[in-house]
Formats: structure tokens, C-alpha cells, sequence
């Protein structure tokens, strides 16, 4: 089973804003990749990362999204932040913009995670 990492809540600073967990894990042996997912049943965009082994899924959730939208109004950066240990989600502009015009109307995605990311997104792009 992959590891799921979960962030809910934000801080934003002049630099980047910090993606933050309550989980208690190192990202000393994690490494960006660069790509997302969507995860339509937890309402949520993944970003993935990867260790030696495997990736491991950064489920960014609604309550995130708003700061999102903002962020890439600005192009500021995007870091996942556990304890003191940060992690540059590298790519996450280009890999969120294009996810977020991809499920435009797509019902696809799902009909709760279309409205969601419409909701929030649509003045965005």
C-alpha cells in the first residue's frame, strides 16, 4: 500500500507557501517528482514524491485550495513543510494548472470534485 502524507492547513510567507502536516515524518529520503494526480473520492490533488522504493502520495485537501489559487496568481512557491524539514514541490504550478483544465467540466473527475475545483479555481486560469 502507498503512504498517504496529508495536508489540511497552510501558512504563507513572503518566500513560498508552506503545504503543512500533522504527520509525523522525515523527508529527508523523499524526492519531488514532479507529476500530480487527483484523488476525486477524497476531494483532494496528490503530488507525488518518491522515495528508493516507491511514491508516496501528498494529498493536498479542499481546505488548502483557496491558497492555491493565490499562489499561482503570484507564482510563488510550493513547499510541503513536516517538523523543520521542507520539501520543494518543483513543477506543481504547470502540474496544477493543467489538471485544473482538465477536469473543467469533465465529469469524469466526478460531479462533486468538478464543482469543488470550479468553485475555487475558475478565476485562476
Amino acid at each position: 500500500m502507498r503512504k498517504k502524507i496529508h495536508f489540511n492547513k497552510f501558512n504563507q510567507t513572503a518566500l513560498s507557501l508552506e503545504l503543512l502536516t500533522e504527520e509525523k515524518v522525515s523527508f529527508r529520503s523523499l524526492e519531488a517528482a514532479a507529476q500530480m494526480i487527483v484523488d476525486s473520492d477524497e476531494t483532494a490533488f496528490i503530488y507525488l514524491v518518491s522515495d528508493e522504493k516507491e511514491y508516496v502520495y501528498f494529498y493536498i485537501h479542499e481546505q488548502v485550495w483557496p491558497a492555491l489559487k493565490a499562489a499561482l496568481a503570484s507564482g510563488t512557491k510550493i513547499e510541503a513543510i513536516s517538523y523543520n524539514e521542507r520539501l520543494e514541490l518543483i513543477n506543481f504550478h504547470e502540474e496544477l494548472t493543467y489538471l485544473i483544465e482538465n477536469i473543467q467540466g469533465n465529469g469524469n473527475y466526478g460531479e462533486q470534485m468538478v464543482k469543488k475545483v470550479e468553485a475555487t479555481f475558475l478565476s485562476a486560469l
